[in-house]
């Protein structure tokens, strides 16, 4: 008789232990789409601001063509990404270094550079990038510690019975030295 009772208490047991795992994946899992969520709001806020950015320095510098398209052509690819956060990343890392090179030109039009507008669009550029530097963080920090529970023993039983799988980092290119370096927005 206390063997049976033995055997049920353990059955109980793990079956709660079970159900606590499953209900931390959950949480996990959510965490992690909620931080892409983030993400996601604080990228359109930036790509929102390029296009009043372009055409400000559009007035200033009729000539530099090119490197408008350049970044318009770069902001409509990232915000038709909709895939991983590998390919996000990457087109990220096309628009980042797009500003970068239309930043540049203010070089060579100082009335542009002491146009308040433009110096208005730059910090809240500046503060958009720092917000999305953020956001990337706490959605790294997430996706690790989800990862680490479905790769982690005995949890990794329970993510196998129920199909969980590992989610995506938000990396820069490793190859790419531009990404990796700040958005220039003060000069």
């Amino acid at each position: 008789m206390n063997t049976v009772y033995v055997v049920v208490a353990i059955a109980v047991l793990s079956g709660l232990y079970g159900v606590s795992i499953y209900n931390r994946l959950v949480k996990l899992k959510n965490r992690v789409l909620e931080a892409w969520s983030d993400i996601e709001v604080q990228m359109k806020r930036r790509y929102n601001l390029i296009p009043n950015l372009v055409e400000t320095v559009k007035g200033y510098a009729a000539h530099e063509q090119d490197t408008l398209e350049k970044v318009i052509q770069a902001r409509n690819m990232a915000m038709g990404g909709s895939g991983s956060p590998e390919h996000q990343a990457a087109s990220e890392n096309m628009l980042s270094g797009a500003l970068k090179s239309l930043f540049a030109l203010s070089e060579d039009y100082p009335d542009l550079k002491a146009n308040t507008q433009f110096l208005k669009l730059q910090d809240d550029l500046a503060e958009a990038e720092d917000l999305i530097q953020k956001a990337r963080r706490y959605y790294n920090g997430s996706v690790r510690d989800l990862n680490v529970l479905i790769e982690q023993f005995p949890s990794n039983v329970i993510a196998g019975l129920v199909d969980y799988e590992t989610a995506e980092y938000f990396e820069i290119d490793e190859t790419d030295s531009a990404a990796r370096s700040p958005v220039q927005v003060k000069f």
